[in-house]
């Protein structure tokens, strides 16, 4: 039996967001539950699908007594601030101290949290806790796959392992491989050497998606050289981290990590993966449409195909899921200009507004001033008049692959009407990757001719099979497609800022 401190730290910041990451944003239950410390942590994400469900159940199974930290996440956005990072960690270490005499640590974090004053939010803990247990004490950890993975990270852990699915539908097995992969330290298995590869160009991460290609043959590939043996070593973990572009710091950029009983096993791992995509490169590119080609084509084509399931729009520059605000009204002002039918948006941050339908009621004609006040664009609200449908309390369980098992919690919810045009507008931000976000307040997805979602990937977990089609949406938000409009400062100099682009100069 290993006693296992168990704890997590989770935060993907987009540096070129408008709203930083505080305390209380840690402190909030939102897709996630909020913060957790002590024996609460141990049952607070049984049945969800993220990374500590895995681990906590996979260990629990093998007998291993686990002694809790600290975990906790906020929605993507700008920088963690200082206070908050630097209170998080010390509750962190703080309880690594309590937890007594330990055999190994698993940590349940992201890979691309930069804070005020640091851009490598990961690597700084990961050194922390690894002066505070020695360098004897194996320390594992977990990774989103949108990882932007850096030395330190590498220096300071003893394996870092990463989702293999984007949407991520992996992330609490990828919890439970990374306790089969500190299982096996326990079992005998050598220290592992390590090898990691740098990405020479940034992908966007429309176009990491793993269901599609040249994502999922790279991905396939991952997959089977785990466990292969290469000359004199095998092989026990490899990920790929396709890194999130829109940091702006030096590591930023995707990335090939591989653990072996040798170093020549562990190089020629990364090295095999890193060409893979190296040979990918000019396929990672993804057709971009505005939103009034977008409105227009999906208008056209839901009338020639009545009730083959709804074309789907993803306002991926405003995703809450990466950095985006949730607010922006750039598709929506289209959908209502351009007099669509059974269409509908979800999810539209604006607490304001959402209070004001509730304060309405059910049935209510309600003059509001909608989206677009967060600055996360350069546009502004829709001042019209709305039908309120419907008002929620926001409170549901997730279902789908992605979010499934959550209980989620958007704050007061209204379903306002326009026309044809339906909008589902929340308190609390979250990205609409899941179907009970529309049905909790009476929406069908499959019954749509249209739909809008503030999500770049995770939507096609649920989404996916309802859709006739795709429009992948460049409409107003921080989370831009085409990276080379981004205005980057610190990236390493000669990474290629698209696929096939100019490389960074500095």
């Amino acid at each position: 039996m290993m006693r296992i401190a168990v704890g997590g730290f989770q935060h993907e910041t987009n540096t070129f967001a408008p709203s930083k990451a505080p305390y209380a944003a840690f402190e909030q239950a939102d897709s996630w539950p909020g913060l957790k410390r002590g024996k609460a942590l141990l049952t607070a994400f049984d049945g969800m699908n993220i990374p500590i469900a895995g681990f906590i159940a996979a260990a629990s199974a093998r007998g291993h007594a686990l002694k809790p930290l600290v975990w906790c996440s906020a929605t993507p956005s700008a920088h963690v601030t200082e206070e908050a990072y630097e209170r998080i960690v010390e509750m962190l270490l703080d309880d690594l101290g309590y937890a007594g005499e330990i055999d190994a640590v698993y940590l349940d974090l992201h890979g691309a949290m930069v804070t005020e004053h640091l851009e490598d939010g990961e690597g700084e803990l990961l050194k922390r806790v690894r002066a505070a247990v020695g360098k004897e004490i194996p320390l594992i950890v977990s990774l989103d796959l949108h990882a932007n993975v850096t030395q330190a990270m590498l220096d300071h852990s003893d394996a870092l392992i990463a989702y293999r699915t984007y949407p991520h539908v992996d992330m609490a097995e990828t919890g439970a491989r990374a306790a089969a992969h500190l299982e096996a330290i326990f079992a005998g298995l050598p220290r592992q050497a390590k090898a990691m590869r740098k990405i020479d160009f940034l992908i966007p991460l429309t176009a990491q998606c793993t269901l599609v290609e040249p994502s999922a043959h790279i991905y396939r590939q991952v997959a089977e050289l785990e466990g292969a043996v290469l000359g004199n070593g095998r092989v026990s973990s490899v990920s790929f981290a396709g890194g999130f572009p829109p940091a702006d710091i030096k590591d930023c950029s995707p990335a090939v990590i591989a653990y072996a009983d040798t170093e020549a096993a562990a190089i020629a791992a990364a090295e095999r993966i890193a060409g893979e995509i190296a040979a990918c490169e000019g396929r990672f590119r993804e057709k971009l449409w505005s939103a009034r080609d977008a409105v227009a084509y999906a208008i056209e084509h839901s009338k020639a195909q009545a009730g083959a399931g709804p074309i789907v729009l993803a306002d991926t520059q405003d995703n809450p899921g990466a950095g985006g605000n949730g607010d922006t009204v750039g598709i929506l002002r289209e959908l209502i200009a351009q007099k669509a039918e059974r269409a509908a948006l979800g999810v539209l941050f604006d607490p304001e507004a959402a209070q004001a339908a509730a304060a309405a009621g059910a049935g209510a004609r309600v003059k509001l001033s909608l989206g677009a006040k967060t600055g996360g664009a350069d546009e502004t609200p829709i001042d019209d008049e709305f039908e309120v449908v419907r008002v929620s309390d926001g409170e549901f369980l997730a279902t789908g692959p992605f979010y499934g098992g959550s209980r989620m919690s958007l704050g007061t919810t209204a379903r306002l009407r326009k026309g044809g045009v339906e909008v589902v507008v929340a308190s609390r931000k979250a990205q609409c990757a899941d179907q009970e976000m529309l049905k909790h307040i009476g929406i069908d997805p499959a019954g749509l001719a249209i739909l809008v979602v503030k999500s770049s990937v995770h939507f096609r977990a649920d989404f996916g099979p309802l859709a006739r089609e795709v429009l992948v949406v460049e409409s107003p938000g921080p989370n831009t497609a085409d990276l080379s409009k981004l205005r980057y400062r610190h990236l390493r100099p000669g990474v290629r800022v698209m696929p096939l682009g100019e490389p960074f100069a500095g």
